[in-house]
């Protein structure tokens, strides 16, 4: 007999430009539900179009929280705080006895809150965002506005294993690093070092296996269901190429001036320069089209120049946003799939095929509604691989593992040949079979032998001088 879940959570995920907003209000007018936004950018108020927030009238009425709710001037916010104010939010609406549906493509807001005790949680504010920003560390830090080296030789002094997990040239990550020491005073290998004897002292506890290969996953915080909305690469991209086009077509340009003017209002009213590297100031649409909106309104260059600016803004728009997709689709398959396989709770993730606009409704809505229905209730819910042909192909991850969870992967090696640095075993074996490694070592090879060659020829000459040297000392020891 089933029985109802207590305290359920629905969670929509999937890449930009694939329907999440849409089916999160399909099934919130169905179950009663009230939806919380995870997207990092539609935190900020304003900008509708640059932040791609659903219009009020596609809203259906159906009361959206945390959206809008930070002013253009403040810092992105960290993972912690977002899990904060979400847990609140889920409690006021469960409060109301509606049912809390989350949706957003930030997934490590998603993941955060998903699960308890996650390295995500503890480390993903520094090492996937960051928490300072530029000002706090001239301030406070001034080494983490040095040059990357400078910055690479300090945190070999604090954290040799975490300098080493880096390549030399990844400033951003590099920093970070050294960030979590300097605010906190804890190593970020330590922390992770930590979760993995927790981890194997709970394998131990349960009987389990205790090597390298297991992890015990992190416990769900919450019985959740999660629904995946997936579209082909090839149809994906196309369809957000087109969505810049139309995003144009509605306004981004007018945004674009606005927040640069809200830009320099700001640096005059504070003295501060904006720290345009983090923030609002990232989202994709403004920084692409900044230059062609600044010749526009300035008026002064020719026609022909104007249009070469908007088609690179176009295009740098567009690869970006493709750039990004690729990237959320990444951190589900690596991440969230094997966080979710290592907690057992991979039945309760399903992909609905998005890629066929004019099948939404029996491929993605019906399924969605159908499962939410079985989940509510306490039912027993089909096979996810069994929901489309691209469910069996995608909900296997992409690797076995979570790179960030297995230091023991963390192997540095240098090719000297090529002056290249790896810092994975997997970086390391792609290297060594790539055309440039392959070329590189043939070329070596060749003038080696070349060399070899012209070595065996002047030791050829030297004898036969030698010979006839001797030759001459006989005719002479003969006289």
């Amino acid at each position: 007999m089933s029985q109802a879940l207590q305290k359920p959570l629905i969670a929509i995920i999937g890449a930009t430009g694939t329907g999440k907003s849409e089916l999160a209000v399909e099934i919130a007018s169905r179950f009663n539900g009230e939806i919380i936004n995870g997207d990092a950018m539609q935190l900020y108020h304003g900008l509708p179009i640059i932040t791609n927030k659903m219009l009020e009238t596609e809203r259906k009425g159906i009361p959206h929280h945390l959206l809008g709710c930070i002013g253009l001037e403040e810092e992105t916010w960290t993972v912690g705080k977002f899990v904060e104010k979400a847990l609140i939010v889920i409690e006021e609406i469960r409060q109301k006895g509606k049912l809390p549906i989350l949706v957003g493509g930030t997934h490590y807001y998603t993941q955060s809150l998903l699960f308890q005790d996650t390295l995500v949680n503890k480390l993903s504010a520094f090492v996937e965002e960051g928490e300072l920003s530029n000002v706090e560390q001239t301030k406070h830090f001034p080494i983490l506005d040095r040059p990357t080296e400078v910055i690479l030789t300090k945190l070999r002094e604090v954290d040799p294993v975490m300098a080493d997990r880096w390549h030399p040239n990844d400033r951003r990550k590099i920093q970070h690093s050294l960030g979590i020491w300097l605010k906190t005073g804890n190593r970020a290998s330590q922390v992770y070092e930590e979760q993995r004897m927790k981890q194997r002292a709970a394998l131990n506890q349960y009987g389990g296996m205790s090597s390298e290969d297991d992890v015990l996953g992190p416990k769900m915080r919450f019985p959740s269901l999660i629904f995946w909305v997936h579209a082909s690469r090839e149809a994906l991209h196309a369809r957000l190429d087109s969505r810049i086009i139309k995003m144009l077509q509605n306004g981004l340009l007018s945004e674009v001036s606005s927040l640069s003017a809200f830009r320099v209002s700001h640096e005059v009213s504070t003295g501060i320069p904006v720290d345009q590297t983090r923030g609002i100031w990232v989202s994709i649409g403004y920084k692409e089209f900044i230059s062609y909106q600044t010749a526009l309104v300035k008026g002064i260059a020719p026609e022909a120049e104007l249009e070469k600016l908007k088609l690179a803004a176009i295009e740098h728009t567009q690869a970006a946003t493709r750039q990004y997709a690729n990237r959320q689709v990444r951190w589900i398959r690596i991440k969230l799939l094997n966080a979710l396989a290592s907690a057992g709770e991979t039945p309760n993730l399903f992909l609905l095929d998005g890629t066929d606009l004019t099948r939404w409704d029996d491929r993605v809505l019906m399924p969605a509604v159908q499962v939410t229905q079985q989940f509510l209730g306490g039912y027993t819910l089909p096979a996810p691989t069994g929901l489309s042909e691209a469910a069996k192909e995608m909900l296997m991850p992409k690797r076995q593992y979570d790179l960030s969870q297995r230091r023991d992967l963390w192997v540095r090696r240098t090719c000297e040949l090529c002056e290249m640095v790896a810092v994975t075993e997997g970086d390391w074996d792609k290297h060594i079979k790539s055309r440039r490694h392959r070329r590189v070592a043939a070329t070596k090879k060749k003038r080696q032998e070349k060399i070899e060659i012209k070595g065996d020829d002047v030791k050829i000459q030297g004898e036969e001088r030698i010979t006839t040297l001797e030759k001459w000392m006989d005719i002479f020891d003969d006289k």
